[in-house]
């Protein structure tokens, strides 16, 4: 789901069911909802009953599109045409010129609950033949009499809680589902999307374990997920998020969240801004350049068309020129610009490098950055080498607190990290990013080289003539 809904420029409408084989209309999203309005009110109506109504009508029919309601079913449409179901639409009928106007002028308008992202799923009725929770059609038009303006009639109906977001975005939405098979090792924001909707559904389904951190990093703790998610829906357990996969989270999100719903728990702005930066060009600096400087790195010594490059957090002409090279190298666009494919697949090999090594390479040497950015909760491998390095570099930075080497990254060992970062000036965030295991291991590596002596050597004080 993108950060802010999109109006989109047109939706496709299934004129019947949806297992039925009717036909498929598309139109522009401001027509659609001037022939809902034309079908489902009365022009006569009070101008305020007109806009409170259309009001619903828009907020309705963008929820349908922003949870992809039916595209994640499977459907080749965005909404029904099926009263009871979703909204009124009569293919090619006359359009009211009063609502015509009302509704270009609120088209990009919509209904949201709280500081909730989602187009509100504003359900209504007729308030006639037929009562509901929602909005009561016939209901805003003696409300209107009684001088409520539009925002007042939808609070009567939805609560003191609604609010109107208004001139939003008109363009093509982003899709759902980009077309990109997501495993272990892939990165990125798409990631990250994943492991927060597989967190909150494991609120309702326990046996799905939690994924910790929420790093927009594939790894094991997200397929491990994933495989418990698809064996609870039945889905083929391999641990690979494709199309099937990705929409049946989505649509276990929306339903636990009850995003397609009147009383709905909401959406928030953390869960969907995206927290990794899937574009990276020549001229940017940080901490996600160094990280891009440390994978290549690791891949240029296992494959010798890749230049080195310097671990500076600047992306120059070495850079880019190992960009290319690597893009070239496993049939990329060359481009020189790094875009989510390209992340991809070298943290691809970045892994691939580390799992194909043999057991105990690493012996006498500091292990390589495990590729995932090490925080509280944290277990593995990776962990108890860091608490290892940390404990050694205590010796001399005796402030640095001493660790149980136990794997678990817990408090004790955050507060060693944050010590540590605190005296070599890294910042203040207790986690092991690139940078900061490279610091601490070489920190380690120097001291222990210069612990080690030989017969003769004196290290640490003048021997005098």
């Amino acid at each position: 789901m993108p950060n802010t809904p999109i109006i989109p420029n047109y939706v496709t409408v299934h004129l019947g069911p949806p297992d039925s084989n009717a036909q498929n209309v598309t139109v522009t999203f401001a027509d659609y909802i001037k022939n809902v309005a034309s079908s489902e009110i009365f022009p006569t109506w009070p101008e305020n009953a007109i806009r409170a109504n259309v009001y619903a009508q828009v907020s309705f029919a963008l929820n349908r599109i922003y949870t992809n309601y039916y595209r994640s079913r499977g459907y080749n449409f965005d909404i029904t045409n099926s009263i009871g179901i979703d909204q009124s639409f009569v293919n090619n009928r006359d359009i009211f010129e009063n609502v015509s106007r009302i509704v270009d002028e609120l088209f990009n308008d919509y209904l949201v609950v709280g500081n909730s992202i989602e187009p509100f799923f504003a359900a209504y009725c007729d308030g006639r033949e037929l009562r509901c929770d929602g909005l009561e059609q016939w209901g805003t038009v003696a409300l209107a009499d009684q001088g409520y303006t539009p925002y007042e009639i939808l609070q009567y109906y939805y609560g003191d809680n609604i609010n109107i977001v208004t001139n939003a975005p008109v363009g093509e939405p982003i899709a759902s589902w980009d077309g990109r098979a997501l495993a272990f090792g892939s990165i990125g924001n798409s990631v990250q999307q994943i492991q927060i909707r597989l967190n909150r559904i494991s609120k309702n389904y326990p046996a799905i374990p939690k994924i910790y951190p929420v790093n927009g990093i594939f790894g094991e703790s997200t397929e491990n997920a994933v495989i418990a998610y698809q064996r609870a829906f039945n889905l083929e357990p391999d641990g690979i998020v494709g199309k099937d996969t990705w929409y049946s989270i989505q649509r276990s999100f929306n339903a636990v969240k009850r995003l397609n719903d009147l009383a709905t728990e909401g959406l928030s702005r953390q869960e969907v801004s995206g927290i990794f930066n899937s574009f990276l060009e020549e001229g940017d600096t940080g901490s996600e350049v160094y990280e891009l400087q440390y994978l290549l790195s690791l891949v240029a010594e296992y494959n010798n068309t890749i230049p080195s490059v310097a671990l500076d957090g600047i992306f120059g002409q070495g850079t880019l020129d190992a960009v290319n090279a690597f893009q070239e190298a496993y049939g990329l666009d060359v481009t020189g610009e790094v875009n989510i494919a390209t992340w991809d697949r070298l943290y691809r090999e970045y892994v691939g490098i580390l799992e194909s090594l043999p057991q105990g390479y690493f012996s006498s040497l500091t292990l390589p950055y495990p590729g995932t950015v090490l925080r509280l909760g944290s277990q593995g491998e990776a962990v108890s080498a860091l608490q290892e390095y940390l404990n050694y570099i205590s010796n001399t930075y005796t402030s640095i607190p001493k660790l149980t080497v136990d794997g678990i990254f817990g408090v004790s060992t955050q507060n060693a990290v944050s010590e540590y970062k605190r005296i070599f000036g890294l910042g203040s965030e207790p986690i092991v990013s690139s940078s900061t295991w490279e610091s601490i291991t070489s920190t380690y590596r120097n001291l222990y080289d210069g612990n080690q002596t030989s017969e003769g050597q004196f290290p640490g004080y003048n021997l005098g003539e």
